[in-house]
C-alpha cells in the first residue's frame, strides 16, 4: 500500500512546481504581515471600524471567498501542473472516507460547544446575548458554504500539498510535520488575537498545526483534520464571537471579558488534543507511531524494481 506522502509519487513530482504556490501564498501572508507592522495598524480596530461602515457578514463573506478562490486554485493546480488527483491529495485509501470527515467535526464539535456552554454558564458575565435572527440567518448561510471551503484549503495546503511535498523532497516524515505545524502558526501572526493576547498565542495555533498533522500521517489521509477543522472554525463562528477576535460575526453570543492568554490557550493543546488523539486512535486502531511519524519516504517504484532485481539475485 502506498501511504498517504508518497501519493505524490502518483503524479507528475517535480519540486519546482511546489514552490510557485508556496511562493505566492507565504507572499501574500508575508505582505500581509510587513503593512501591518510596519504601519503599526491596529488589526481589530480597524475590522471595528470595517464592520460598523460595512456590516460583520459583508465583511465576513470578503474574507472568506478568498480561500474559495484558493482552494480551486490549488486543486486546478494539483490536477493540471502535477497530474495529481484530488483523492490522492486528500487519502492513501482509494476514496475519501466522508465516514471519517464527519466523525471527526462530530466529535469536535461536541467538544467546543460543551466548552463554550461552560464558560457561559460558569461566568455569565464575560457575555452578552447577541442573537439577532435576520443577521444570524446570513451568517449560517455564509458560514456553512464558505467556512468548510476556508478551513479545507488550509488542510490541503499545510497537511496536504506541503506534507507531501516536503516529505518526497527530505525523505522523511518528521521535517514536514514540523514545518507545516510552524508555518500554519506563523500564518496567524497578524490575527488581532496575537496582538491582544501576545507570542504565548503562537503555542495554540502551532500545537493545533501539530495536532492535525499528527492525526493526518496516524490516519494516513486528511480527513480527520478536514472536520475536526470544520468543526473548530463554524461552530465558533455561529456560537459565540469577541471584537478582538479574527472571527467578528453575528453570532449568538458575544463574548466581552478582558482578553488573557492562559487556560483557555493551554488546556485544548494540553489536555484535549491528546485525549481526542487517544479516541481516534483507538476507533482506527492505529499502530505504528515511530515510522508514520519519523520514518523515512521511499519512492515506491524503486521499492518495486528493488524488491524484483533482489528476486532475480536469490
Amino acid at each position: 500500500m502506498i501511504d498517504y506522502i508518497q501519493q505524490a509519487y502518483r503524479g507528475e513530482f517535480r519540486a519546482w512546481k511546489y514552490f510557485v504556490p508556496t511562493f505566492l501564498l507565504f507572499s501574500l501572508i508575508g505582505l500581509n504581515y510587513m503593512v501591518v507592522s510596519t504601519l503599526d495598524i491596529d488589526v481589530g480596530e480597524m475590522m471595528q471600524q470595517q464592520i460598523e461602515r460595512e456590516g460583520a457578514n459583508q465583511i465576513l463573506f470578503q474574507s472568506l471567498i478568498l480561500f474559495a478562490i484558493f482552494l480551486a486554485g490549488l486543486f486546478l493546480w494539483v490536477k493540471f501542473t502535477h497530474k495529481q488527483t484530488i483523492t490522492s491529495l486528500t487519502t492513501s485509501r482509494n476514496k475519501i472516507d466522508w465516514k471519517r470527515i464527519l466523525f471527526s467535526f462530530y466529535l469536535w464539535g461536541v467538544v467546543t460547544i460543551s466548552m463554550i456552554l461552560y464558560g457561559y454558564y460558569s461566568t455569565p458575565e464575560d457575555f452578552i446575548w447577541n442573537f439577532n435572527f435576520n443577521n444570524f440567518i446570513i451568517l449560517a448561510a455564509i458560514s456553512l458554504s464558505l467556512i468548510p471551503l476556508q478551513t479545507s484549503f488550509e488542510e490541503y495546503f499545510f497537511r496536504g500539498y506541503l506534507m507531501q511535498g516536503l516529505g518526497v523532497m527530505t525523505k522523511n516524515r518528521w521535517f514536514p510535520l514540523i514545518f507545516t505545524s510552524i508555518i500554519f502558526g506563523l500564518m496567524h501572526l497578524a490575527n488581532p488575537e496575537v496582538d491582544k493576547l501576545g507570542p504565548i498565542i503562537m503555542v495554540y495555533y502551532i500545537g493545533t498545526g501539530l495536532f492535525l498533522g499528527i492525526i493526518t500521517l496516524m490516519d494516513e489521509g486528511l480527513e480527520l483534520a478536514l472536520g475536526f477543522h470544520a468543526a473548530n472554525n463554524l461552530i465558533t463562528a455561529l456560537l459565540v464571537t469577541a471584537d478582538w477576535t479574527a472571527f467578528q460575526t453575528d453570532s449568538i453570543l458575544r463574548d466581552v471579558s478582558e482578553p488573557s492568554a492562559g487556560t483557555d490557550i493551554l488546556i485544548p493543546v494540553l489536555v484535549l488534543y491528546p485525549i481526542v488523539l487517544l479516541i481516534f486512535s483507538k476507533k482506527y486502531r492505529w499502530s505504528n507511531w515511530e515510522q508514520k511519524l519519523l520514518g523515512k519516504v521511499e519512492n515506491p517504484k524503486q521499492i518495486i524494481e528493488d524488491t524484483i532485481a533482489n528476486q532475480f539475485e536469490s
